[in-house]
């Protein structure tokens, strides 16, 4: 099985249908295992890794692990060619593990979260750069002219915003038009079958209904991440992604247990073959260390879901 690519509209980038999350690179996953992590999403095609200035700094020693650890990867397999990176900067600071400046998308700033990225990860461009949070502080003329001076250096070659309202998305791509300029290619969210629960980090954005007409409209991709709800849809869904869990997300578990014995498949590749059939470009972050849970998302991509079976997984029908 070799995972599909797409091209990403506006730019030259093909990317796979799946991306590989480096977060856990390094920390909770190094050495062989992560070679093997690594080796394994090669192997089936897939070419797109996901990491971030941040990452990891939850954990001790953990900041900016996750890009380093990438960047040893590329390096011990020569495939950087082939690899198409995705890294994050311009989040704001979250006391003590990870200090920031206040005004965490100031020109300054992003530029040397895009310099310290690069030193990271031992390469000479950035083939796509998100804005990890938005700064409604800030206009959007401002953040577009920012981030292509970056473009205009060669050292961003696409931009991506995460976690920001499909609202901002829309003014700061209209201003960049306007002007010649780049905008965003891509959307960074939390998205899955699950409904959220209120409450958690009020920066963080879970896609909307507003947002998916939004996007069905402007066909721009969502780049999604905790696509199977934290593994609410691995298991009985009481173990795992507990944030998840409420009345609408069990039934929606429920659903995806049923369809699942119908077609032969897992729970997990249902939520993931979900995502893969919305009406726009989908493509899910992976962020299994384990090689099983990772064979099994890989197999996803080969599950065809119908619009009536997509409509009545989250209840609509």
């Amino acid at each position: 099985m070799k995972l599909k690519r797409m091209r990403l509209a506006g730019t030259d980038l093909e990317l796979a249908c799946v991306c590989q999350s480096a977060a856990p690179f390094g920390t909770t996953v190094r050495g062989p295992a992560m070679d093997r992590l690594y080796d394994a999403y090669r192997t089936v095609g897939g070419n797109f890794f996901d990491t971030a200035h941040c990452y990891c700094f939850w954990l001790n020693d953990g900041n900016g692990t996750s890009e380093r650890a990438l960047g040893e990867c590329l390096r011990r397999h020569g495939d950087r060619a082939e690899v198409v990176i995705g890294t994050k900067g311009g989040h704001p600071a979250v006391p003590p593990q990870y200090p920031h400046p206040a005004a965490y998308l100031a020109p300054e700033v992003i530029a040397a979260d895009v310099q310290e990225s690069l030193e990271r990860l031992g390469v000479d461009q950035i083939d796509l750069y998100y804005l990890h949070r938005d700064d409604p502080r800030v206009p959007v003329r401002e953040i577009m002219d920012t981030l292509n001076a970056e473009v205009k250096r060669g050292r961003v070659r696409s931009l991506g915003a995460s976690n920001w309202s499909t609202k901002r998305i829309d003014a700061a791509n209209a201003y960049a038009a306007g002007r010649g300029q780049q905008g965003f290619v891509v959307s960074q969210p939390q998205w899955n079958l699950a409904q959220p629960n209120p409450g958690g980090d009020p920066t963080m954005r879970f896609v909307s209904a507003e947002d998916e007409a939004w996007h069905t409209r402007h066909q721009l991709p969502v780049v999604a991440y905790s696509p199977t709800a934290c593994g609410y849809f691995a298991c009985q869904g009481d173990l795992t992604g507990r944030q998840f869990d409420n009345p609408i997300s069990r039934v929606r578990h429920q659903r995806a247990r049923q369809l699942a014995v119908e077609l032969g498949v897992t729970p997990n590749q249902i939520a993931l073959a979900w995502l893969l059939a919305q009406p726009f470009p989908v493509i899910p972050i992976l962020g299994t260390t384990n090689l099983d849970h990772q064979a099994d998302a890989f197999a996803s991509t080969a599950v065809q879901l119908t619009p009536e079976q997509v409509q009545w997984l989250r209840g609509r029908i």
